[in-house]
């Protein structure tokens, strides 16, 4: 069956006390709205379409950036989910398969529950996810009959008996397409919030002698977002899952609390992630990897026995073999380290390569930027670079070539060659002794008060 999903994301989200729109704020390093696609990704849609309203250039951005082709129609007034719904009429008026409606508010519904829902779409012409509520607050109630969905009552119309129901509404609805649009045209306002409710499309598929029902999932993927409160709730949601599955898979989190992953982030067995580390989006770590305490990834990959940190830093385009070592306070930004290559402390290593079994001293630098472009540094096997030595890229240093510390290196430096490149020391016999004399002088005379 043919799948197309219609994101709802035209919302302003007032509580959100932001300029930005409410669906763009970030859960694990990626918008709310990657997450209700990534989850809509499940079912392999062939349409997607998501309903914009406020800040909807950004919102096609952020669209764009999913990797996505999706279309993008407005939502100009907010007259409420239903109205919101048929803002995607014309984008889908040729589509003949079913429609799932997500919230990019609403960034936890899971695939494996998507699925069930398309499989209950078997059997029925409506079905809604529902969920069973600790405290049903506010939620609209579903009404059930046995497996047939009666109807949904949003709580301001709900008389008494209605608000004792715990089966709450999630919003998520499944339908033919082609059906699900019929009953949005044929809702109205007359209601509490004289808005266009699409929890009204059961009631009217009912009286049409359509049939409807509600599948439950569990209540923290229906989480919806509508505050920076809330933002935490859903960031501690996503990280204490995330930390958990990890672990269940043979990853070991020293101080589960205290390391933080991105939506995408992927760590096979038996690494070992100590304290306070935190992963932005794109890292691929490999087994046996060792993350010591107080680094920072994104958009890298470690292979297999790295050990990285502490208080390191890799940066996107960051590719390290296996058996490399990062230390203390190293930087490395698009660069590929081969295996056993070690830099190990506060050193910057960017736009460069590095070969096997080459051991960068402390302080090293690869001086990529000229104030306008980038240039490569490249370093060969078994190269070993002294101490505080400038790369000033491009340059190529050599198979097994070494550098002296404290040099500036600007030119190609051969296979096996030793470059020295720093200006002669000069001493002047006593001339310390004279000078201190001399500060001292001059302090104290400024302690008194001397001119």
């Amino acid at each position: 069956m043919s799948i197309a999903l219609i994101v709802l994301a035209a919302g302003k989200g007032t509580r959100m006390k932001s300029d930005h729109p409410k669906v763009l704020h970030r859960i694990a390093g990626a918008p709310m709205l990657h997450h209700a696609l990534r989850a809509g990704g499940a079912l392999s849609p062939d349409r997607t379409v998501v309903v914009a309203g406020h800040g909807s250039e950004a919102v096609a951005d952020a669209t764009k950036d999913f990797d996505t082709h999706a279309d993008i129609v407005l939502q100009t007034e907010q007259l409420g989910t239903a109205h919101a719904v048929a803002q995607a009429g014309n984008a889908l008026k040729d589509h003949a398969g079913d429609a799932v409606v997500l919230y990019g508010d609403t960034p936890f519904i899971s695939p494996e529950t998507l699925t069930r829902m398309a499989k209950a779409r078997d059997g029925h012409d409506v079905v809604i996810l529902g969920f069973e509520a600790a405290d049903p607050g506010r939620y609209g109630r579903l009404v059930m009959q046995g497996d047939t969905l009666e109807k949904i009552v949003e709580f301001k119309d709900a008389g008494v008996r209605e608000r004792a129901i715990t089966f709450c509404n999630s919003g998520v609805v499944m339908a033919r397409t082609e059906t699900l649009f019929s009953l949005v045209d044929a809702v109205d306002n007359e209601n509490a919030s004289g808005e266009y409710y699409l929890t009204d499309i059961v009631e009217v598929a009912r009286a049409r002698g359509l049939s409807a029902t509600a599948i439950a999932c569990d209540e923290a993927e229906t989480l919806g977002v509508n505050s920076r409160s809330d933002l935490a709730v859903a960031e501690e949601v996503f990280q204490s899952a995330k930390r958990r599955a990890l672990m269940d898979k043979g990853v070991t989190l020293t101080a589960p609390d205290t390391v933080f992953f991105a939506y995408d982030t992927e760590i096979e067995s038996d690494t070992v992630v100590e304290p306070h580390v935190v992963f932005g989006p794109g890292v691929k770590i490999d087994a046996n990897v060792q993350v010591r305490a107080f680094s920072h990834l994104e958009g890298c990959r470690v292979a297999a026995g790295a050990v990285v940190g502490p208080y390191a830093r890799l940066r996107p385009g960051t590719d390290l073999a296996a058996g490399t070592r990062i230390g203390n306070f190293v930087e490395i930004k698009n660069a590929t380290l081969a295996q056993g290559a070690k830099v190990n402390h506060l050193s910057y290593i960017g736009d460069a390569s590095v070969g096997t079994d080459s051991n960068i001293g402390a302080g090293t630098v690869t001086c990529n930027y000229d104030g306008v472009m980038k240039h490569r540094t490249v370093i060969g096997d078994r190269v070993f670079i002294g101490s505080d030595t400038m790369l000033v890229a491009p340059v190529t240093i050599g198979d097994e070539a070494m550098t002296g510390s404290g040099s500036v290196i600007t030119r190609d430096v051969a296979e096996g060659a030793l470059a020295i490149a720093r200006p002669e020391q000069v001493e002047k016999p006593g001339m310390a002794r004279k000078l201190f004399e001399i500060l001292k002088l001059k302090k104290q005379k400024r302690l008194s008060g001397e001119s």
